[in-house]
């Protein structure tokens, strides 16, 4: 009876951390997207020649900062 307790804890706190690990990864993943790839992408447009795609993308980058801010 203690074994059969002891597994489903088990795969309570095993799936408790599976889905923690889950979202702490989709939260560094969101962080690197906007920090390093965004703009790493835009100034690999504008030395491509891509001007006039990589201006608009980061005034809408800009506004969407403004508005989400929390200050």
């Amino acid at each position: 009876m203690l074994t059969v307790l002891f597994t489903i804890c088990m795969i309570w706190l095993v799936g408790k951390f599976f889905i923690f690990g889950l979202k702490a990864s989709w939260g560094i993943m969101k962080l690197l997207c906007m920090i390093i790839f965004f703009p790493v992408i835009l100034i690999g447009m504008v030395v491509g020649g891509l001007m006039y795609i990589a201006f608009p993308l980061l005034i809408i980058g800009g506004i969407i900062g403004l508005v989400t801010s929390h200050s």
